[in-house]
């Protein structure tokens, strides 16, 4: 299928322009920025995990004690070995710890307590000296815990003393004796146990929670960094042109939006878990409060899921508008994909309306061309439905603001126009093809009445109008049918045209002209025929010479032109136009005149044979050779077979609706003329139509022949159709045969032999074509057939023409005849079948006949019986079909018929194949084999009427058997690949039939 595909370079630029992520990285930068502050990483870019090992040794700590006015307390606890402290790690530690607390409590300056009371005046003074040189943050006091011992705690206060210039101390540093002299500058809850307070400090926990926060903040931000690069790619991302394309963009996308999606919820899982433990203490315990620290703590974790919502939120508000618009381009590719499918269908119906131009030339034909038209109309209901649903998306996309609403209008405006055209039109051209029907019903009328009156003109017997009684019979006869003008509706001339003139093509014109001109001859006729019989009633002066119409001159009251297209030239009287005399004496001479436009009727084909051909055609016949003869004799019989259907139609079929002769039909004959005649009008107009325009074809090109007989394999099978009806119209025949109607009708038509005989005509058809193939079969070839006849007589038989079965011809000829050969056969069980009474309605499901014939039967049930029994017992004849998936089994009844017995088939059983096996018996029964069902109870020995056909019995059953075990498919699906079993070997048994 033809796909347009549009690109519209606004569409790249829009979405480039919109889904542009500038708004959106702006905030995730904002976001990087909040965490670098509330962790402060702009400051001291320092995390818990670059200096783990150092916060382990605990040399300094940071318990979250507060001084009176806020200030942050660094605690120095004893450690041994202080002095051994690498510069470098001091310093990290240092720098870590003073960038814990806020930027405004670290502001207020830090408060150091230095305890080294279990340490020297050594300890004390290298403290001092590393916090005067490498503490980064601002100081606001320092206590020191003296040592315990006499000459340490000399030592120190001496050396306070000495080495204060030394210290370059800006700060008040305070000497302590104890803790006790602490309590009096900072509160107990402040100071941690080991300084008598009671602030609970674990340095392993503040550890872990710093740890966990600034781990959670570096993803936060790393997650915040991923978003923005992943947006900058969707942004730089070009557009695809086609729909799968698009779609895959659309899936990849949406993949790894599910991916970033993933992690920031698992991210906001983790910090909420988090938050959690550091908030434990106060949870578990509603006397618990949280130190200064886990406050600050809490304090961080919360500013850091702020960031996250508003990650989250931008993220949100990203996608969604990104993939608002992925889903609006691809709206739009499936907008335009459909819009130049449903385009081209309804053009291309549109293109098929605007050729449908002929308006027909008869009854058939126009219902013929109002059939096709409602088969086109169906044929575009799909594609309109489709059209009218595109525009109503496309209006919901016109609703749903649709960046390409510019593109999407005027294909809508433009579908709907198209529908309206074709719908239109279609209105238009049903309009003109009612009319057209109206018109030539009206004309059909009009010659139907016109026929009617004629044979009234014809059949009015002169002898009867001697006396004055006869005579107002007549009157009353032809007044009553001049009556039925108004019943028929018979419109004047004028008001004919006024009605059709738009209708009127020129052959219809002339069509119309001559029916009407007849209808006034009729009319005029019937005029003068009134005046004769009321001058003969006023002046009964004298007998009138009785003399009645001859019967092969009396007209047919349909015309044999009504069905057949006509180019009919304007209406001008002849010698055969019928005139009336005024005078009593013309009587005579006027029913004479009352044929016009008859025809001399044709009798079956049989009856031709005898005829006696001109000379001329002897003589032309001599110089033809027996193929061109063959041929010319087929066209010849194929005329005269068309002329004998027609004369059926016209005189027996079309009558049966003339009001004057309805009470000439039986009931019975009237409810079932359907099944009488079958389906003899669609042989017609195959024979007439087709099959004797390709015909004619061959008298040029004689190779075409067997071409045109395999070509119409198929339209052949109507006789098929005709066959299996024919048992049903016998019986209607034999019920209804001696009614006035078919009496009326066969003299009518002058025919020499019954209705029934010529509705046999068909089946004599068929023979008579495999009798003219096989004659063919046995003359030249094609290129023989070109040969002068007198070439060819000084030839001898040995030299001769090649026989046709050696060429392509002769091979085409076989096949036709083998068809034709095929199809005879399947009229024929069509008839046999029609014949069987009880049938199931199940019984197609058997599928095809294959084969069937006359058996003798034994039905042996194993209890009761013994084989050896078989002797005493009488077999039944049957009448047996074998079809692919079963066996029929059917009584044979002999009944009378018109031509003599004929058999009669009742349905006794049937048998499914699946079930049955089939075995040969031994000496002495050639012609006997057997069939049970699997379980052997029941058995069915069947007597043929040669071995011949017991053989191929048995070994058809076999192969059905052997394939429906196999579970393989039918080998008779197509009837070329159907076993075909030769006459010659069988008898007359038909085998290898299909239905």
């Amino acid at each position: 299928m033809l796909l347009c595909t549009f690109f519209f370079p606004e569409m790249l630029f829009w979405l480039k322009e919109e889904m542009a992520p500038q708004e959106f990285t702006r905030r995730l930068a904002t976001v990087i920025t909040h965490v670098d502050e509330i962790m402060q990483q702009e400051i001291r870019p320092l995390v818990a995990v670059d200096i783990i090992e150092q916060l382990h040794r605990q040399f300094a700590i940071l318990s979250g004690g507060r001084g009176k006015d806020g200030a942050p307390i660094i605690t120095f606890p004893e450690f041994v070995g202080f002095k051994h402290i690498p510069e470098e790690d001091f310093l990290n530690v240092m720098t870590y710890l003073t960038s814990v607390p806020s930027v405004e409590a670290a502001s207020i300056g830090f408060i150091i307590i230095i305890d080294r009371r279990r340490d020297k005046w050594s300890s004390v003074k290298a403290s001092l000296t590393r916090i005067a040189v490498a503490f980064p943050g601002n100081l606001q006091l320092i206590f020191i815990l003296r040592p315990s011992r006499f000459i340490q705690r000399t030592f120190t206060d001496i050396g306070i003393k000495y080495y204060r210039d030394e210290f370059k101390m800006k700060v008040p540093i305070v000497m302590l004796n104890s803790v006790s002299d602490l309590h009096g500058y900072i509160d107990k809850s402040q100071l941690t146990e080991d300084l008598g307070g009671t602030l609970e400090y674990r340095h392993s926990q503040w550890i872990n929670h710093r740890t966990a926060i600034e781990n959670f903040a570096l993803a936060l931000k790393t997650t915040a960094q991923m978003l923005r690069t992943f947006g900058d790619c969707l942004a730089t991302t070009e557009l695809p042109r086609s729909v799968p394309s698009t779609e895959d963009l659309l899936m990849s996308h949406t993949k790894q939006r599910d991916k970033m999606q993933d992690e920031l919820k698992l991210l906001g899982k983790q910090g909420a878990t988090l938050l959690s433990c550091i908030r434990e203490p106060a949870t578990k315990s509603p006397t618990s409060k949280l130190n200064l620290n886990e406050l600050d703590n809490v304090a961080t974790m919360k500013r850091l899921l702020v960031q996250l919502d508003e990650t989250e939120k931008a993220f949100s508000q990203f996608w969604s508008e990104h993939h608002l618009k992925l889903n609006q381009c691809l709206q739009l590719q499936h907008f335009e994909q459909n819009f130049c499918e449903v385009k081209l269908a309804l053009g291309n119906l549109l293109a098929e309306q605007a050729e449908c131009t002929d308006i027909g030339d008869s009854v058939t034909r126009v219902e013929q061309l109002l059939k096709e038209h409602k088969k086109l109309e169906g044929e575009g209901q799909e594609p309109l439905e489709k059209a009218q649903l595109l525009a109503v998306i496309g209006d919901q996309l016109i609703q749903n603001h649709h960046y390409a609403v510019d593109s999407i209008r005027p294909r809508c405006a433009e579908l709907r126009h198209l529908c309206d055209d074709f719908i239109n039109e279609n209105k238009k051209k049903c309009d003109i093809l009612e009319k057209s029907l109206e018109l030539h019903r009206q004309l059909d009328k009009v010659s139907q009445w016109c026929e009617a009156g004629i044979y009234l003109l014809a059949s009015q017997a002169v002898d009867k109008c001697h006396s004055r009684e006869g005579v107002d019979i007549a009157l009353n006869d032809i007044e009553t049918f001049l009556g039925t003008v108004k019943e028929y509706q018979l419109p004047s001339p004028k008001e004919f045209y006024n009605q059709f003139e738009l209708m009127l093509t020129l052959d219809v014109k002339v069509k119309a002209q001559k029916v009407l001109q007849k209808l006034s001859d009729v009319q005029e006729i019937f005029h003068k025929r009134q005046m004769s019989l009321m001058k003969l009633a006023a002046r009964q002066t004298r007998p009138v010479q009785p003399v009645a119409p001859h019967p092969e001159s009396s007209p047919k009251w349909v015309s044999p032109k009504i069905s057949q297209p006509s180019t009919l030239a304007p209406c001008q009287k002849t010698s055969e136009e019928p005139y009336v005399e005024t005078d009593l004496n013309s009587l005579e001479k006027e029913d004479d005149e009352t044929k016009f436009e008859v025809k001399n009727e044709e009798i079956p084909e049989s009856s031709h044979d005898g005829e006696n051909p001109e000379p001329e055609q002897l003589e032309g016949s001599k110089n033809l050779s027996p193929s061109r003869r063959i041929i010319r004799d087929l066209l010849e019989t194929e005329e005269t077979y068309i002329k004998e259907i027609k004369n059926i139609i016209d005189g027996y079929i079309l009558p049966m609706d003339f009001i004057w002769l309805k009470h000439l039909i039986p009931d019975v004959l009237q409810n079932n003329k359907d099944f009488l005649f079958g389906n003899i009008r669609e042989l017609y107009e195959f024979h007439n139509r087709i099959f004797l325009k390709e015909l004619e074809k061959c008298t040029k090109n004689p190779e075409l022949l067997a071409r045109c007989f395999l070509k119409r394999k198929e339209d052949l099978q109507i006789y098929f159709k005709y066959h299996k009806n024919l048992p049903r119209a016998r019986a209607i025949w034999q019920e209804c045969q001696d009614c006035t109607y078919f009496g009326v009708c066969q003299r009518q038509l002058g025919h020499s032999l019954p209705l029934f005989k010529y509705l046999r005509g068909p089946s004599q058809r068929l023979i008579k074509y495999q009798m003219l193939l096989k004659g063919l079969l046995d003359f030249e070839s094609p290129a023989d057939l070109e040969v002068d006849p007198g070439d060819l007589e000084g030839c001898s038989a040995k030299n001769g023409p090649k026989r046709m079965k050696d060429s392509a011809f002769s091979a085409e000829l076989q096949q036709a005849l083998a068809m034709m050969e095929d199809l005879i056969k399947s009229c024929e069980l069509a008839v046999d079948l029609a014949a069987v009474t009880g049938c199931p309605d199940d019984i197609r499901k058997l599928g095809k006949v294959l084969m069937y014939g006359s058996f003798n039967v034994w039905a042996v049930h194993k209890d009761r019986y013994k084989m050896k029994d078989l002797i005493r017992f009488k077999p039944s004849q049957r009448q047996i079909y074998l079809f692919e998936r079963g066996i029929v089994f059917c009584k044979i009844r002999m009944e009378p018929s018109d031509q003599g017995l004929s058999p009669h088939y009742i349905f006794k059983k049937s048998l499914k194949l699946m079930s049955l096996s089939i075995h040969q018996l031994g000496r002495g029964s050639s012609r006997k084999f057997e069939i049970a069902n699997q379980n052997g109870l029941e058995k069915y020995i069947l007597q043929a009427a040669s071995k011949e056909i017991r053989d191929c019995w048995f070994s058809e059953i076999s192969k059905l058997l052997m394939e429906q075990q196999n579970n393989t498919k039918d080998v008779y699906e197509d009837e070329d690949n159907g076993r075909q079993i030769s006459s010659k070997s069988l008898g007359t048994f038909p085998v290898g039939q299909q239905l």
